[in-house]
């Protein structure tokens, strides 16, 4: 078999695969190991490929006599990824002066998932052992000093009342966030009435506290047919994005919510309709919007803690707009306020 079918053969591999001789010089690169480490490779030592010491270490073990041989590297440049070095010895192929046959797979995803899971349990643990901590304690004083002291009884059941509500508000969003990660592939498949479901939830808020409801402005521009979209997910949407404004707005202040249909907008084939709500708070520095949306980030862990945010508000929203084939999009300026705005796709 000839060099030339050879490589026709490997250039159909979507992995780098690079064919090495007795003194570990390249003899062939296929189409995707050329486009990785670059096309002047051939006839140089396959350090100039990898100068990885493991990656070399396990092209030596093959050259040695071993059958097979596999090494994980980290490799810096030009962003920080894993790969997944696979030395073979081939039989038949000492025509093509072949030796081994390194192939180079980029794991960096397998990685990030596994880091992402451990993330994400030691976040829960965290977020669970400290309410739980501040009710063992007040348990055992409640048992204790405070037995008979009964201002201190009450005092210490409005704190466990806190404690266990701010538990139950993180299961719910745990569970929440799971579901929809879960259908994250599965398009919506219901017809959503916009204008009508954020009058719903906007008068959710304002009925809430009779003597101080929070002042939300909503306005719809422009007629708008029904949308594609899970109606109970959207209102969650809207739900945490008010909330959330609510929240961190200046008291007083009033928030406004837009709804509008965008006859173009990036990412959308046709119309496209856009709902934001804009606070007039502290704003959000630079820095910390791109994280806004990761699992139980933070901008002031204390005063989320306060309000009685779990850290995965942001989190739902993003994975709902992604299954409803929309985008997220933040505005904000320290001093002057927040704008969170949901673009999704018309009918």
């Amino acid at each position: 078999m000839t060099h030339q079918t050879v490589r026709s053969i490997l250039n159909t591999l979507s992995h780098p695969v690079i064919l090495v001789d007795a003194g570990r010089r390249i003899r062939l690169l296929n189409a995707a190991a050329i486009e990785q480490f670059g096309d002047e490779l051939e006839g140089q030592d396959f350090v100039h490929a990898l100068r990885d010491p493991e990656a070399l270490d396990c092209v030596e073990r093959v050259l040695s006599g071993s059958q097979s041989a596999e090494a994980i590297i980290q490799s810096m440049l030009p962003v920080r990824t894993t790969l997944k070095i696979s030395a073979v010895r081939p039989e038949g192929a000492e025509e093509l002066d072949c030796r081994a046959v390194v192939t180079v797979t980029d794991i960096s995803h397998i990685f990030e998932a596994e880091q992402m899971r451990s993330d994400f349990v030691a976040n829960v643990s965290h977020e669970l052992r400290s309410p739980l901590t501040s009710l063992t304690g007040i348990i055992e004083t409640l048992k204790g000093a405070a037995k008979d002291d009964e201002s201190a009884r009450q005092k210490f059941l409005e704190i466990m009342g806190r404690e266990a509500g701010r538990m139950n508000r993180l299961i719910g969003d745990l569970l929440s966030l799971s579901k929809v990660e879960v259908n994250a592939h599965v398009r919506p498949a219901g017809l959503v009435d916009l204008p009508k479901l954020m009058e719903q939830t906007v008068a959710t808020f304002t009925s809430r506290s009779k003597s101080n409801p929070p002042d939300i402005r909503f306005e719809t521009l422009g007629s708008l047919d029904l949308v594609p979209g899970d109606a109970d997910e959207l209102t969650q949407v809207f739900h945490n994005l008010i909330e959330n404004a609510v929240k961190y707005g200046v008291d007083g202040a009033p928030v406004r919510i837009r709804l509008s249909v965008l006859e173009q907008a990036p990412g959308f084939r046709g119309k496209a309709v856009s709902i934001s709500v804009r606070d007039q708070g502290g704003g959000i520095a630079p820095h910390h919007i791109p994280r806004l949306t990761e699992r139980f980030y933070r901008i002031d862990e204390g005063r989320s803690r306060k309000q009685g945010g779990t850290g995965l508000g942001l989190a739902i929203v993003k994975h709902i707009v992604n299954r409803h084939l929309g985008r997220l999009h933040i505005e904000s300026e320290v001093g002057v306020g927040t704008t969170f705005t949901v673009h999704l796709p018309a009918a």
